[in-house]
């Protein structure tokens, strides 16, 4: 499958899964015979987006994470970067490797394994012509604000609230001005949909489902293990 525009894959795979009990990076904990990293892989590979994909790991497991991919994927070519501290800089020298020629990028959680390769080819199309986009899927619950002390504060309209996810793919002129302008602002986001909508370019939100929930808890880990098994 091929895009009208030239699009590379950014994958932020440096988070280490110690809240899951591991002493490794979430994204080589094995799943169903297969690292979490390889299953995420192969959603953006039937998408058609995998290809010079980059993967941001941590520095001191960057062997091991060249040897998964290799063993994973073998003939497909890949680009690797050092992962920083937390992920909007890791995410920045995601950005610092990608090709001169590429025109949108992706940015996709390698904890999320289960994304929709439609979503995916739907966000490509809304970044081209909004220049971003993010999947999301809309509250079912009521969402309320604490006060801080555990006390209800507000309950926001509900009809409006979406939970962010990933894909959030963007044309590279806009995710590399929104990152520029927040390194230079100093101020943080914990996704790329919210840099850009910071630095002012409208961010088209596109339907998921949550089936493309993130693996952060062992209960997330054990479901995945449940579904990847099937």
């Amino acid at each position: 499958m091929s895009t009208a525009l030239k699009t590379q894959s950014i994958v932020p795979a440096a988070g280490m899964g110690a809240r899951l009990g591991a002493e490794l990076p979430k994204a080589l904990i094995p799943i169903a015979d297969r690292p979490l990293l390889a299953h995420t892989l192969d959603r953006l590979r039937e998408a058609g987006v995998m290809e010079e994909a980059i993967i941001v790991a941590p520095a001191s497991f960057r062997d091991q994470v060249a040897r998964v991919l290799k063993e994973a994927f073998p003939g497909h070519s890949f680009t690797l970067a050092d992962g920083a501290d937390n992920r909007q800089a890791s995410v920045a020298r995601g950005l610092e490797a990608l090709a001169e020629d590429t025109e949108i990028v992706l940015i996709h959680d390698a904890a999320r394994p289960f994304v929709e390769p439609a979503v995916i080819q739907e966000g490509i199309q809304a970044a081209t012509q909004w220049g971003a986009a993010t999947a999301a899927t809309p509250c079912v619950d009521t969402i309320l604000i604490s006060d801080g002390e555990g006390f209800l504060e507000a309950t926001p309209d509900r009809s409006r609230l979406w939970a962010c996810q990933t894909p959030q793919i963007f044309r590279k002129e806009v995710i590399m001005h929104a990152h520029g302008l927040a390194a230079q602002e100093g101020y943080f986001a914990t996704d790329d949909a919210t840099l850009a909508r910071q630095a002012g370019t409208p961010v088209k939100l596109i339907e998921s489902s949550p089936a493309n929930f993130k693996i952060t808890t062992p209960n997330d880990l054990a479901m995945a293990q449940r579904l990847l098994s099937q």
